[in-house]
């Protein structure tokens, strides 16, 4: 016969015949007892791969919750529309979105960061300045999300309240800042000096931007400046799908004067998720950021000369509410020199989260189930005279093993990547 040699012995088939082979003679084994321990193998290949089904089942949540979640947050979702559609001065409006614990929580972030932000763990990524403008920015790498940025612009020959009047004109930026391609005012309160706007932003290359923002303003007895803008929902502004609607943007700052010169300096608290590619915003970011402010710069230099009476300025100077007594000691601490501080520092969302300082935890049972799925393809590659089902169906779980640990190693690697890129962030 062609399937044997002249000796009796028998001859293997060619390789392209096991893919004709019947079901039977797929799962035949090849030698006594082999059977019994591909079998073994298999079952503890099985057993492995189902414990780690079973960790990910219990880690999803349950439809009922599923559903209560999404009903708590439906009537949520309720309860601010017609909490933000009140009108304005009613307790029960606009004026709960900015209080003055967001501001005694922006002063004492402002205060620490900014007296030696290196200190607090804060990577330098810019000094530039000029004769007329200095400007220091850094930044701050979260585990998640896009990046803090902290800058103190210095402007010569500026009062605190050009400044304050330059950055919150909001027809005034359309002119200069050629990204801003549309303002307006949704509603204010006059009670708690409370405003919201809907601001549309264009991007390079990407769908324009849309911010609901809600802000409030405060001046001190020495004529400085606080002011607090948050993202928010407003009825008047629905979602509309050709722009793409800011979820996160914070965003605090203090303008006052330096003592002794003809200057004032404003120091800035930002943390914006506008859905860029964070690496991408970051490079475009360093790159663009001093062009940016030598162009704010420019502008502000020909704002005394305007003459067209601004609706913001009107309505901020309206609203403009005196800084509370009871910050006013946290304030001056702030300006001290370090070392003589009594600031308090508020749990915020301005406040750091640095990567270096939350470790790396790996779930147990996770470890334990992709050992199990190791211990069982090793089993396997072991027996080298496995038959052809044994070793397929070992190829299959041996590829789910290194699937899962690629996995956490690629994590790992990425947390890395992370942590070394806050370091030495250009």
């Amino acid at each position: 016969m062609a399937g044997t040699e002249s000796t009796g012995r028998a001859v293997p088939p060619p390789p392209e015949a096991a893919l004709h082979l019947g079901g039977a003679d797929l799962w035949r084994p090849v030698a006594r007892g082999g059977g019994w321990a591909t079998a073994a193998a298999l079952l503890l290949l099985l057993a492995s791969h189902l414990s780690v089904l079973l960790l990910r089942r219990r880690r999803l949540p349950r439809p009922g919750a599923v559903s209560a979640a999404r009903d708590s947050l439906a009537v949520a979702a309720t309860a601010t529309a017609a909490s933000t559609s009140s009108a304005p001065g009613s307790a029960t409006g606009i004026e709960c979105l900015v209080t003055e614990d967001d501001l005694r929580e922006l002063v004492g972030n402002l205060g620490v960061a900014a007296r030696e932000p290196e200190g607090e763990g804060w990577q330098q990524v810019i000094a530039k300045g000029n004769d007329d403008v200095s400007y220091r920015v850094w930044c701050d790498k979260p585990m998640e999300g896009p990046p803090r940025y902290l800058s103190v612009t210095t402007y010569e020959r500026c009062s605190t309240e050009l400044l304050r009047d330059f950055y919150m004109d909001n027809e005034y930026r359309m002119e200069w800042d050629n990204t801003v391609i549309k303002h307006e005012q949704l509603q204010c309160d006059e009670n708690s000096g409370t405003e919201i706007g809907r601001t549309i932003k264009k991007f390079p290359l990407l769908t324009p931007r849309e911010y609901i923002l809600a802000w409030r303003v405060w001046e001190g007895n020495d004529k400085s400046f606080h002011c607090l803008v948050k993202e928010c929902e407003h009825p008047l502004a629905p979602k509309q799908r050709r722009f793409v609607r800011v979820q996160l943007l914070r965003s605090g700052w203090c303008i006052r004067k330096i003592p002794g010169r003809d200057a004032c300096e404003i120091t800035v608290l930002h943390h914006e998720d506008n859905g860029m590619n964070i690496e991408m915003a970051k490079l475009a970011f360093a790159k663009g950021i001093w062009n940016y402010i030598c162009k704010m710069n420019s502008a502000l230099r020909r704002y005394p000369q305007r003459r067209i009476s601004s609706i913001s300025i009107m309505t901020m100077q309206r609203l403009i509410k005196k800084f509370p007594e009871a910050l006013e000691t946290d304030v001056d601490a702030n300006h001290q020199p370090q070392g003589n501080t009594g600031a308090t520092v508020v749990p915020s969302h301005f406040a750091r989260t640095s990567s270096r300082q939350q470790p790396v935890k790996k779930s147990s049972p996770a470890t334990i189930a992709s050992g199990l799925l190791l211990i069982g393809s090793i089993v396997c590659l072991s027996r080298g005279r496995s038959n052809l089902g044994a070793q397929l169906a070992m190829a299959f779980f041996l590829k789910k093993a290194f699937k899962q640990e690629k996995g956490s190693s690629s994590q790992r690697s990425r947390i890395r990547t992370d942590v070394t890129e806050s370091r030495h962030l250009e």
